[in-house]
């Protein structure tokens, strides 16, 4: 006990404990740090996330906040403190079972916040109503889910819920099973980021610029360590043994793991200090031997486009990083001889992924071989990042996906990974990074800033005859995923309707700021406001009603894309817009009832349709999946697709288990690690359940095959898995496969099942024509909303989203995926703009809350992909891309105001319905 600290004692989730602490020590670290109850997640430090929510005599607060002395005497309950030991499973209360039960729990890092919370709000008020759970959960921020499953699973828990289903061997597909890996993320105990680092672990801290851009020079670092023990060691980009330089896409990596001389953005990293814990705790940032020389910066693309600006690269002049086009046909002229035309120029901003877990891990070194622990989205591709850091052989580099607590696109770039690997390669010890908040959003990638150009063109009846799109999009200092936005936009940029003439160029811009990468969609969303928008405005035009617009022009099977690809089958988006008809119609119906009463509220309705390819653009896109039967009768999966909350663990083991023909509960699963589990690819651009569980259900049949062959059975025959044996039920017989009496290999494995499915793609040629994608995902959604007139507020009232999604693999996490993505395009219609050095944190930055987000009605088409695993496709994205401009499109109903700009914040909103002239109302 040093002379700051003090003994605490209170009671811990029932027992006695006493932590000998400094007084105003976090009662988060005490819990986290100190006592090792890691359930308590930290967020942001703030009491803005309320991840880190437990009880303090019954009443919820963030522990963040508490300083340790406080809770001296008094009583603390953490989720880890929640479970019911008399319960059936003998661990789940009727609470956490409740939020298993409903799909709840997604990534699972709010869930403990969100149980805890939900607690307390139980114990004084058994039976809540919904509007009493947002209340009192409003607190608690979850990026994932949507909120309406957690309101649910609370609103229901008085009553024991209804058990999981238990599908019969090889019908687990379609079936609403719980999620399989949702037990530790209700019980706390699921292992994230931060919360497994060994004990002994040096700590990292990265020093970053503060400027956008600017030269430095680095000072007397041996004094700076002198002065301050427990410091080790600093580090530079001279200390780096093999590449200083990173990117998700090797021919345009360009960004340094350490800046030489010049940053390019604020928040670039240019040294790093690792030592003991308290002494990089206690270290200022500010202290550090820096100098800095400001240069002036290009933070918007047009200071960055500029005929005299500088290039941010050599080799990039203009500051283009790179430009997409797809051209068909004679746009100018048809849009010349088209009966009506509109156009207009949209712009977005900069959104943060906001994911409640900042980025964070640990690196351990044993021997000649790393073996980094971290959250990510793209195992293989960290791998073989930290290998040339180092200097390394691939394969000397060990990644371990944890628990990942949201990653939306922004876990597929490097963040903690270079720094840990560094600290702990030379250190030969255990090194640990988590990030604050602050320094997650100013050093991770963003969704792209977009400004567009857009004009179309349809006949007198009504039908699409051209469009012509122009689009730059801010990618920032360095390249990451520019380059893929830049292609996948202008594919997408008609929308999935059928345009005979159609030209569109995406361009990649860089400037001064934050480096844009993947978010949910790639530039899809930015694109489909401009698209959807438009659409509206010229079906108001034609004189046509507007769902009935997109139904008549609407792409089916056998007519030619923007690219010229011809999709044979499993396109249905005319049956999303026609299944949405009956709710238009009546929603339609009671907007202009509610404005024929007049006064400051109005009443509107708006509709968008959305397409989407899963996976990478005319690129290779493989993932492999690996099933085998052990000696001892285990069947494993080897399932290298990250889950990241979407349903990975789930989804993929429910088609490898009915490919196999066994029971999902057969299963053990071994989730993504390089040194274990095959490349199944990177957990982006909607392609896991496409990709990897086609490859799942390849590994799954080809396992079987082998199995059958054990027996000389019939293909029809069915697996049972009994103690260790694998028994074969060939029509009246029955015969027994002893994987003890098989050979095994070096693992103990028997018999392995292996599949490796990379879509059929064509390259794009000069004109952009080609095959981008082997198949699309498709979804319309519909918004009812009101509007004051006075204040520029949108109280949204209902979403109804419906979504193509070739075949339902489990429709509770199909429905929260919707949920969870409608909540984000909720965000980046309403509120969602990150703005450098002024919005990072979650207070400056808002995500919609409880309150935000509205009932969502969910429609499930299932319109079989030929290609997909049972039928299926993605639908991580598609769920986002529409609600924008379905939102923006029902502003205009509602008011006549064109919003061009997002987020549509009061003030915008009420600048726009001045500007239109008619506070009346728009369109209904």
């Amino acid at each position: 006990m040093t002379p700051q600290q003090v003994p605490v004692r209170f009671t811990l989730n029932g027992r006695e404990v006493t932590a000998t602490v400094a007084p105003m020590r976090r009662l988060t670290k005490v819990l986290r740090d100190d006592l090792g109850l890691t359930g308590t997640k930290v967020g942001c430090d703030a009491g803005d996330c309320g991840a880190c929510t437990v009880l303090l005599d019954g009443e919820a607060v963030c522990a963040c906040l508490v300083p340790a002395a406080r809770v001296a005497g008094r009583t603390v309950t953490t989720v880890e403190g929640l479970g019911d030991a008399g319960a059936a499973d003998g661990a789940l209360n009727r609470l956490q079972r409740s939020f298993l039960r409903h799909g709840a729990a997604q990534c699972g890092i709010c869930t403990p916040g969100m149980l805890v919370t939900a607690t307390a709000l139980l114990a004084r008020n058994p039976s809540p109503s919904e509007a009493e759970v947002e209340t009192a959960l409003g607190g608690v921020l979850c990026r994932c889910t949507g909120y309406r499953k957690i309101i649910t699973a609370v609103v229901e828990a008085g009553a024991e819920p209804a058990a999981a289903p238990a599908p019969a061997a090889g019908a687990a597909v379609g079936s609403r099973i719980d999620r399989l890996d949702g037990g530790p993320k209700v019980l706390g105990t699921d292992r994230f980021g931060d919360d497994g680092a060994p004990a002994g672990a040096v700590a990292v801290r990265v020093i970053r610029s503060p400027h956008p851009h600017a030269t430095f020079r680095i000072g007397d670092t041996e004094a700076f360590l002198a002065a301050r023990p427990g410091l080790l060691r600093v580090y530079t980009a001279a200390d780096v043994p093999g590449s200083n330089t990173f990117g998700v896409l090797p021919p345009f990596a360009d960004q340094p793991v350490f800046a030489e001389g010049l940053v390019r953005f604020r928040g670039e990293a240019v040294a790093m200090v690792a030592g003991e814990t308290e002494a990089i705790e206690a270290l200022d940032p500010a202290d550090f031997p820096v100098t800095w020389a400001p240069l002036p910066a290009l933070t918007d693309m047009a200071a960055a486009l500029a005929e005299d600006s500088a290039p941010l690269h050599p080799g990039r002049p203009g500051n283009l990083l790179v430009s997409g086009l797809v051209h068909k046909g004679d746009p100018a002229a048809a849009l010349a001889a088209a009966a009506f035309t509109v156009e207009g120029a949209f712009e977005t901003g900069f959104v943060e992924h906001a994911y409640v877990e900042p980025e964070a891990g640990y690196a351990v070194r044993t021997g000649d071989r790393l073996e980094i622990r971290a959250c990510t989205q793209a195992p293989y591709m960290d791998r073989d990042d930290v290998a040339a850091i180092l200097g390394l052989e691939k394969e000397a580099v060990r990644i371990v996906a944890t628990a990942t607590g949201g990653g939306f696109g922004s876990k597929l770039d490097l963040s903690v990974q270079p720094y840990i690997a560094l600290a702990a390669w030379t250190l030969g010890r255990p090194a640990r990074l988590a990030y604050s908040r602050p320094e997650s959003m100013m050093s991770t990638t963003k969704r792209h800033p977009a400004r567009m150009a857009m004009r179309v063109g349809a006949d007198a009846e009504g039908r699409l005859l051209a469009v012509t799109f122009e689009g730059d999009f801010n990618t920032g200092a360095y390249a990451s995923w520019g380059p893929t936005v830049a292609n996948r936009v202008p594919v997408h940029a008609s929308g999935p309707y059928v345009v005979p003439h159609y030209r569109a160029v995406a361009r990649a811009v860089h400037t001064h700021a934050p480096p844009s990468g993947a978010f949910r969609g790639f530039g899809v969303p930015q694109s489909t406001i401009a698209q959807e928008s438009l659409y509206d405005e010229l079906a108001d035009a034609v004189g046509m009603d507007r769902l009935d617009f997109r139904i008549v022009n609407a792409l089916t099977a056998g007519q030619p894309t923007g690219t010229g690809q011809v999709l044979s089958a499993g396109v249905g988006f005319r049956e999303c817009l026609e299944a949405l008809r009956p709710r238009w119609e009546r929603a339609r119906r009671e907007a202009a009832a509610a404005n024929a009463a007049g006064g400051r509220q109005r009443r509107g309705v708006g509709v968008a349709g959305m397409w989407y390819g899963c996976g990478n653009t005319s690129l290779p896109n493989p993932s492999t999946i690996k099933v085998g039967l052990h000696r001892d009768g285990r069947l494993v999966l080897f399932q290298g697709a990250v889950d990241i909350g979407q349903g990975a663990n789930t989804v993929i083991a429910q088609i490898c288990a009915d490919a196999l023909g066994v029971d999902v509960a057969d299963l053990e699963i071994v989730q993504a690690d390089t040194d274990r589990t095959p490349d199944a690819g990177k957990t982006s651009a909607s392609r896991q359940t496409f990709v990897s569980g086609k490859a799942a259900e390849l590994a799954g049949r080809d396992l079987r095959a082998a199995i059958l062959r054990q027996t000389n059975a019939a293909e029809d025959a069915r697996l049972d898995v009994r103690g260790g044996t694998v028994v074969v039920l060939d029509g009246g017989a029955e015969h027994a496969v002893d994987p003890a009496a098989l050979a095994a290999d070096g693992d103990g494995f028997v018999l392995m099942g292996e599949g490796t499915f990379d879509p059929p793609t064509q390259p794009l040629d000069a004109n952009g024509q080609g095959v981008p994608y082997a198949t699309y995902g498709y979804g319309a959604h519909m918004v009812e909303l009101e509007v004051d007139l006075d204040l520029g507020t949108v109280n949204l009232l209902k979403l109804t989203a419906a979504h193509d999604v070739g075949r339902a693999i489990n429709p509770t996490l199909l429905e929260g995926q919707i949920e969870g993505g409608a909540a984000q395009g909720i965000g980046l219609a309403l509120m969602e703009e990150y703005l450098p050095g002024r919005s990072e944190n979650l207070h400056d930055y808002l995500i919609p809350t409880f309150g935000d987000v509205p009932p969502v009605e969910s429609i499930i088409v299932e319109d079989a992909d030929p290609l997909g695993p049972y039928g299926a496709k993605g639908i991580g994205e598609q769920a986002l891309i529409p609600t924008a401009p379905a939102i923006l499109n029902a502003i205009r109903d509602a008011t006549g105001a064109r919003i061009r700009r997002v987020p549509a914040t009061p003030d915008q909103v009420r600048a726009a319905i001045l500007a239109a002239g008619n506070e009346g109302g728009g369109h209904a």
